[in-house]
């Protein structure tokens, strides 16, 4: 279990699990997410948020873990453009860890 910061401060945090950086992998969720810039802003979240959604309700078989993604991290009520540039850095220290 890994705590992000969901603020400058750090005042509030959100928790992610290794099945939630699993699952980030598994859907390529963070593949062509940012543009150029390299900036994550509201508009980056929302985008993510939109193409979970389609996931979502694109799936036929059982999207539990999907669905544990969202209502844990992703739409998490701290979840803004800090906590979400936070949890990319997460999930590639995971991944660069894992390789």
């Amino acid at each position: 279990m890994y705590l992000i910061q969901a603020n400058p401060k750090g005042s509030r945090t959100i928790a992610v699990s290794n099945e939630h950086l699993q699952t980030i992998r598994k859907y390529a969720l963070f593949r062509n997410l940012i543009d150029s810039t390299g900036i994550v802003n509201e508009d980056i979240l929302e985008k993510l948020r939109l193409n979970v959604r389609a996931l979502i309700a694109a799936q036929e078989e059982d999207s539990k873990a999907l669905l544990d993604l969202c209502i844990d991290v992703i739409y998490h009520a701290y979840m803004k453009a800090y906590g979400l540039s936070q949890l990319i850095k997460l999930y590639n220290q995971c991944q660069e860890s894992a390789d």
